[in-house]
């Protein structure tokens, strides 16, 4: 086990736009005009991912790729579960694309995605929407935050 140095164990408060293999944007921060706390140390992020933030300062402007293991993760098959529509409430539009939430560990919300509908049962995904792809993530570091 290693020690945090205080580098190690900072936030950085960032814009980001996360864009996609065919180049279009999935997120941007600064549409909502709210920039994303990226926590380095506390096991939040990837290896991968916390070692480009590393020598990012307030002000720099950093573009990187990751692949899906490293950015979302991969895809994982045992996260898509088939539900009867009987676990859903009656007047809830079950249809391919709908997000739905779902009760997690402490009181936590999970998001699902119903990927597909046949009859009464329902397939529900419950990977990461991004998971699976490789994913370019262009930050504009605002402010680094140490504690």
């Amino acid at each position: 086990m290693t020690d945090l140095t205080k580098q190690d164990s900072r936030s950085l408060l960032c814009h980001m736009n996360i864009v996609l293999e065919d180049g279009s944007t999935a997120e941007s921060t600064k549409s909502s005009g709210k920039p994303s706390r990226l926590n380095i140390g506390d096991g939040s992020l990837s290896p991968a991912f916390e070692d480009q933030l590393k020598d990012l300062n307030e002000g720099d402007k950093h573009q990187f790729t990751l692949a899906a293991k490293d950015a979302f993760g991969e895809s994982n098959p045992d996260a898509v579960h088939y539900m009867d529509r009987s676990r859903f409430p009656a007047d809830m539009e079950l249809e391919e694309g709908v997000i739905v939430s779902f009760g997690g560990p402490g009181g936590s919300e999970i998001p699902g995605i119903i990927r597909d509908t046949a009859g009464d049962s329902i397939t529900v995904d419950l990977n990461h929407p991004l998971a699976g792809r490789t994913i370019t993530f262009e930050l504009e570091v605002v402010s680094v935050i140490t504690e």
